[in-house]
């Protein structure tokens, strides 16, 4: 692939996704007018002071020899005798004046698939669990490339997600080949765009050397990028070799990538949530620094996985209040920085779709629609994230469209408020009738397609089908019912 010139700000242009002919409309899609704040301003100017410091008195480990040297080059970076670069505050100011504000993908039609800085929420899988929880055995199983061809056409079949991602590493593919046989997999399935890790540079080049084929070349990448690359920093403030180069590549070539660490409050970082955040934020920023060192205005998504553990036995807590709080609190910051970012949701630590899984579920996607971005990733993770689960993946596109319209919050004009409705439909009781109702009931409500709205009666009459059997046959009506 061959570098390209971004200019920083670059809008581009809008569309909706094609569907294939006889398919279901889709259903309407809410824009945000709610947001829940967790920080006030004097809190994030604490949390960016923090930030500053930790890059200027503590610094990062980087591993890469050529990276190393192109950042000492450039004011504001230098070694300090453990080895670590030091970022002054000055160097990561001008950093942040030359990222872009905003990352777009669009999908191999062409058409936009995700803005960040839209006000509609997106949606998407995880990537690259351990196990699969196979729907129709109820096996916690190792992952296959034939599960990655099914997560490819779910993604492509379910309305509210925007963009596809693996759900699982395939087990029956050599190492080496594991992560482009995933891509050209999904590829092969839907038309949306693809999230990714390459796991290093030679893999991530492999794939993105397919899209730039698929999408008609380098160029046109570029312009309309159908994938994005998921890499990170490892905590505590280490940027290894093969993340450098991940960075520099994607700057290089104008592809988008997204830069977050994986940090264990009390592990890998502190306890608190707030200096979980000020770490984790200043590991992404040394990583945009690297990447912005490339090429400035190249497209950078930043985020942080903050992942907190129960103690009484080390488990990780992807349903507990403190994982919403610390991606909602990170999200907020970045909005703070002007950076686009994603934050987590969609994901449970049950092992099944179970009452739990709908529990934490709905509690995480209903935050996280509410946050300073409009990209939600990790639908369909159980397990903490070891377990990736086409049946979640169903519950949450349902759980997505439910939060949507949850943080579209209550419009409020001469035409909503209905004094005239109020007026000629009181007297008679005709709201039923009224053509205020006929015109809006299917804009004004949210409808299920898959949660229960019904008498006991007739729930009963119809077979009293439970949430998960209803989930296995929306399964069934993508994938067909053979095994």
């Amino acid at each position: 692939m061959t570098a390209h010139h971004v200019d920083k700000g670059r809008t581009q242009a809008s569309g909706r996704r094609r569907r294939k002919k006889g398919a279901p409309p889709p259903p309407s899609r809410f824009a945000r007018t709610l947001r829940l704040k967790i920080f006030s301003e004097s809190d994030l100017a604490i949390l960016h002071q923090a930030t500053l410091a930790i890059l200027e008195r503590v610094g990062v480990v980087v591993e890469d020899d050529e990276t190393r040297t192109a950042l000492l080059t450039r004011p504001g970076c230098r070694e300090i005798k453990s080895g670590r670069l030091v970022m002054m505050p000055e160097l990561v100011e001008q950093t942040l004046e030359t990222a872009p504000s905003k990352v777009v993908l669009y999908d191999r039609n062409g058409q936009l698939a995700m803005d960040t800085s839209d006000a509609v929420p997106r949606f998407c899988p995880g990537v690259n669990c351990i196990k699969t929880l196979d729907h129709r055995t109820g096996e916690h199983r190792a992952c296959i490339l034939a599960d990655i061809a099914a997560t490819g056409r779910v993604c492509e079949a379910l309305a509210n997600l925007d963009v596809a991602a693996s759900l699982g590493y395939p087990s029956d593919v050599p190492p080496e080949d594991e992560a482009i046989a995933t891509v050209r997999t999904l590829v092969e399935n839907t038309v949306k765009p693809v999230a990714f890790t390459g796991h290093d540079e030679i893999a991530t080049r492999r794939i993105w050397h397919h899209l730039s084929e698929v999408a008609g070349g380098d160029d046109a990448l570029a312009e309309k990028p159908t994938g994005i690359d998921l890499v990170g920093p490892v905590s505590p403030l280490k940027l290894g070799g093969e993340t450098c180069r991940r960075l520099r590549d994607a700057a290089r070539w104008s592809v988008p990538i997204v830069c977050y660490p994986a940090l264990f409050p009390g592990m890998s970082g502190p306890i608190t949530l707030a200096g979980s955040i000020a770490q984790s934020s200043a590991e992404t920023l040394a990583g945009l620094v690297v990447h912005q060192n490339e090429r400035p205005g190249a497209p950078l998504m930043s985020g942080t996985a903050i992942l907190p553990m129960d103690m009484r036995q080390a488990d990780l807590a992807y349903g507990s209040p403190e994982y919403s709080q610390a991606g909602l609190g990170a999200a907020e910051f970045f909005d703070y920085l002007g950076l686009p970012s994603w934050v987590a949701a969609g994901c449970s630590d049950s092992h099944v779709v179970d009452q739990q899984a709908a529990a934490e579920g709905a509690a995480n996607m209903t935050t996280a629609v509410l946050s300073g971005t409009s990209f939600v990733h990790n639908l369909g993770y159980l397990s903490a994230g070891r377990t990736g689960s086409l049946e979640m993946l169903v519950l949450a596109d349902e759980l997505a469209g439910m939060a949507s319209r949850f943080a579209s919050g209550i419009s409020v004009d001469e035409s909503s408020v209905a004094v005239d409705v109020v007026a000629r439909a009181a007297e008679d009781n005709s709201f039923l009738s009224d053509e205020h109702t006929y015109g809006r009931y299917l804009s004004e409500m949210w409808f299920p397609t898959l949660l229960g709205r019904s008498d006991v009666d007739r729930w009963l009459e119809s077979g009293s089908v439970a949430l998960e059997d209803r989930l296995k046959a929306r399964l069934d009506d993508i994938l067909g019912s053979a095994p």
